[in-house]
């Protein structure tokens, strides 16, 4: 068989094997720059607007440790933890755009070095919140994010490396890992928010729980993965023949596609409530009862909470995380006692969530109330049987 009849058409002429390789490349980088616009826009759009409401119980609602009154150092690492994700998303993206190097090589030679030096930070700073501040995370979950930063560190100072020996082929090569790496925050929600529109509905996965089986194997598949995908499309660009370059892109075609549904999900479901949330004026019930618990305790907090709620319901934002947020907010305050009743709150509010009646049994556990706890973990499992973290907790309690 001759080679061109081995050769896919591409309009009215037959694409070469480098030819369909460069395409398939073309269109999953393009996608995933486009989901990391998504998701650095969406980004700060949220921690920014928020920030300038004096919202900062709102961060609770994404961040396991979010803003800690009395935690300085604590906050401002936080705060250039999140800056810095912002900029190394909009910067990764640009760098690696063809004309940007072709058209104005000074820029792309400085936005590297931001590129670099912010990835290398934003790592420093997430180790840091990891160790210092603590995660939900189990062992084995926690190992892989470890492990993912470090490899954050090594990349960036090898593509820096390479780049001062004038090695540009090694330099745009160590890059590429780096941008993948830093982009395992994208990578993340769209697997699982993938994941979650799959199993969710058979009642086989909660994208609420941090701990368990899937959320383990996507801990280390939000970087694995996409490292893996660029060493092979890195070696069939050098040593594959034909039909190897071939399958790669074909094995790409089907990446983006996957890739397409994974953003498009977690667009709907995650970035775009987070962009109706920057630009919701309502005032935040969770600042309003934070100020009376500080006066005038929780239970006048709770008397104002029915108050507003009767007079305001809708000029004024009483969705079920607000509360939530509050009542983590409370928790890591060490003031568990308001925290307790905070949640209690929000399942009188809401008591067909499963996750308000976890996040009381974990006040309950934080607390020493073994019998509270369990009542209020099986609970919540009999609302929500796919809460992973019910089952974990409730086992750490001794509980069958």
């Amino acid at each position: 068989m001759s080679t061109s009849l081995a050769m896919p058409r591409y309009g009215r002429r037959w694409i070469s094997a480098d030819g369909a390789l460069k395409v398939a490349a073309r269109c999953w980088f393009g996608v995933l720059v486009i989901g990391e616009i998504i998701f650095g826009g969406s980004t700060m759009l949220f921690y920014g607007m928020t920030a300038l409401r004096g919202d900062l119980h709102a961060w609770s609602k994404h961040l396991s440790h979010g803003f800690i009154v009395g935690d300085g150092v604590g906050n401002a690492v936080l705060v250039g933890h999140i800056a810095a994700a912002v900029l190394v998303t909009l910067s990764g993206a640009a760098q690696f755009v063809p004309a940007i190097r072709r058209r104005a090589p000074r820029l792309h030679r400085w936005n590297g070095r931001v590129f670099i030096v912010t990835a290398f930070g934003l790592s420093l700073a997430g180790l840091y919140l990891l160790f210092v501040r603590g995660t939900p995370q189990n062992l084995v979950q926690e190992f892989g994010t470890v492990l993912l930063g470090v490899l954050v560190m090594v990349c960036a100072v090898m593509a820096w490396r390479m780049a001062l020996k004038r090695d540009f082929v090694s330099h745009r090569r160590w890059a590429l890992r780096l941008f993948l790496l830093v982009s395992s925050a994208i990578f993340i929600r769209a697997s699982i928010s993938l994941v979650s529109l799959v199993l969710a509905g058979a009642g086989a996965f909660d994208p609420t729980v941090i701990q368990g089986p899937v959320q383990t194997v996507v801990v280390y598949g939000q970087y694995c993965v996409p490292l893996a995908v660029l060493e092979l499309y890195f070696w069939s660009q050098t040593r594959g023949g034909p039909a190897t370059r071939y399958s790669m892109a074909a094995g790409l075609v089907v990446l983006t596609l996957v890739m397409v549904a994974g953003i498009g999900v977690a667009s709907a479901t995650i970035f775009l409530p987070n962009i109706r949330a920057a630009v919701d004026k309502r005032p935040s019930i969770a600042v309003a009862l934070a100020e009376t618990i500080k006066s005038g305790g929780v239970e006048a907090a709770v008397r104002q909470y029915h108050a507003l709620r009767a007079v305001r319901p809708v000029t004024m934002n009483f969705d079920e995380d607000e509360l939530n947020a509050l009542g983590y907010d409370l928790l890591r305050a060490k003031q568990t006692a308001s925290a307790e009743r905070i949640f209690q709150l929000n399942t009188e509010a809401y008591p067909a969530s499963g996750n308000t009646w976890d996040s009381l049994g974990e006040a309950y556990m934080d607390d020493g109330d073994k019998p509270d706890a369990i009542a209020n973990y099986r609970k919540s499992l009999a609302i929500n049987p796919a809460n992973r973290n019910a089952v974990v907790m409730l086992g750490r309690l001794g509980a069958k």
